[in-house]
């Protein structure tokens, strides 16, 4: 029995395979609950719920707005070397990573995992957030509420991976399969998933069998359909003036508030959900002039690949309407132009709900008596998705409000369960 910060903890050596984990299953979850070696390292973690909580905090208090995540990425590798990861680097794009080398040896590339390899399973959060570089990133308590920017999203996903870590290594858990620990960059917004597609195109290529996203609270849901969204910058370009001396020409603003008043009346599906939303508008330089430029960026979504594309058709139709019609009115005086950008693009996939790894993931869930629930969401896992390969996105734990507003806050009561979760999920997956 060795004395650590956890107090003092069995010393758990989980050989691969084990006979009371052998290999994956629907009931996995409660082999693994049959283990004393896992329920200590399952002590272990809740017992460190309170200092998950302070990485929380201090973790968001870093500030890391679009592109610019740099500063809380060097604080994090930080943390990984500190939990003793091995390998700690920043890639070329941002993202942190950390290793943990399984017991048995490398398997074959990725979709050739079998009986006797076991796969390499990458664990993950991201590190920014959607807001600006001047925003107040403190974090606010009262009682069990946090409420500050990012704190639940995904603050609470990157504090959860570092507990993981932690229990794993402070109760000296081996895993059949190596696990590689990663903070991504660009989740959020105009961000495009660029940190997961560098690390599944460049940095990990190849070698990536399992992904696994631990974003925003919860301790129920288990995300395996990845909803698809494609987002736009739209520019409408003209000559510009005066409002009173050059009345009469085609008005860049104008134009954007007819394709605004079309995209608005769009009916789309609710089954398929099929969501659109013009984000953020600009444009103009005086109440007095006649803008040169306008712009919007626009955001449309569905789980459906069929809707999706149909959506975007529509959008497209709008667009070119709108040039049209403001052309038309001013009788081909000072002609506008438009640049359609695509500037974000995930591709809609799914994880099938029999598969091992969501079978892994509901079975660990009620293994701790929570009832899981399965549901769809657009994350770091959607990349995944595209490429076939098996992936899931769930929260860890507590109870998240107000995402992506200044006033988000987190609940902490029973936030250990989604810690506690996350730990059988890791070892779960680990096994072939």
């Amino acid at each position: 029995m060795q004395c650590t910060r956890f107090a003092c903890a069995v010393t758990i050596v989980l050989a691969w395979p084990v006979a009371a984990v052998a290999q994956q299953g629907p009931d996995i979850g409660q082999r693994l609950m049959r283990d004393t070696a896992v329920l200590a390292a399952l002590d272990a973690i809740r017992a460190d719920e309170p200092r998950t909580i302070e990485d929380q905090v201090r973790l968001c208090e870093v500030p890391a707005p679009p592109f610019k995540e740099a500063v809380r990425a060097r604080v994090y590798a930080e943390a990984f070397r500190a939990a003793g990861l091995m390998n700690v680097r920043i890639d070329k794009e941002g993202n942190v990573l950390g290793e943990r080398p399984g017991v048995a040896a490398p398997g074959p590339s990725r979709g050739a995992t079998s009986s006797s390899s076991p796969p390499h399973l990458v664990f993950s959060a991201h590190l920014d957030t959607v807001f600006p570089e001047e925003t107040n990133v403190k974090v606010t308590r009262d009682g069990s509420t946090l409420r500050g920017p990012g704190i639940s999203d995904d603050c609470r996903g990157l504090a959860v991976v570092l507990a993981v870590v932690r229990a794993l290594n402070g109760a000296n858990v081996r895993t059949p399969g190596p696990i590689t620990f990663v903070g991504t960059v660009g989740e959020e917004g105009l961000g495009d998933l660029r940190g997961v597609k560098a690390l599944f195109g460049d940095t990990l290529k190849g070698r990536i069998d399992r992904f696994v996203s631990i974003d925003g609270a919860t301790s129920a849901g288990i995300t395996h359909i990845g909803v698809g969204s494609r987002r736009y910058r739209v520019t409408f370009k003209g000559p510009g003036g005066h409002s009173y001396g050059a009345f009469g020409i085609a008005n860049p603003v104008h134009a954007l508030g007819r394709v605004i008043e079309a995209i608005s009346n769009f009916e789309v599906p609710s089954e398929p959900k099929t969501t659109f939303n013009v984000g953020r508008i600009g444009g103009g330089t005086s109440v007095n002039a006649i803008a040169s430029e306008s712009w919007m960026e626009v955001d449309m979504r569905s789980a459906d690949p069929a809707a999706l594309r149909s959506l975007d058709g529509r959008f497209r139709q709008a667009v070119a309407r709108a040039l049209a019609a403001e052309n038309a009115r001013w009788k081909n005086q000072g002609r506008l132009t438009v640049d359609v950008a695509l500037v974000g693009e995930r591709p809609a996939g799914r994880t099938a709900a029999a598969s091992p790894i969501v079978e892994a993931a509901v079975s660990v869930t009620r293994a701790l008596g929570i009832t899981p629930m399965l549901q769809e969401g657009s994350t770091d896992a959607n990349h995944a998705m595209g490429l076939s390969i098996p992936a899931i996105t769930t929260g860890g734990g507590g109870r998240g409000s107000g995402g992506h507003a200044l006033d988000e806050a987190w609940d902490s009561t029973n936030s250990w369960q989604g810690s506690q979760r996350a730990l059988l999920l890791a070892i779960a997956l680990s096994y072939p």
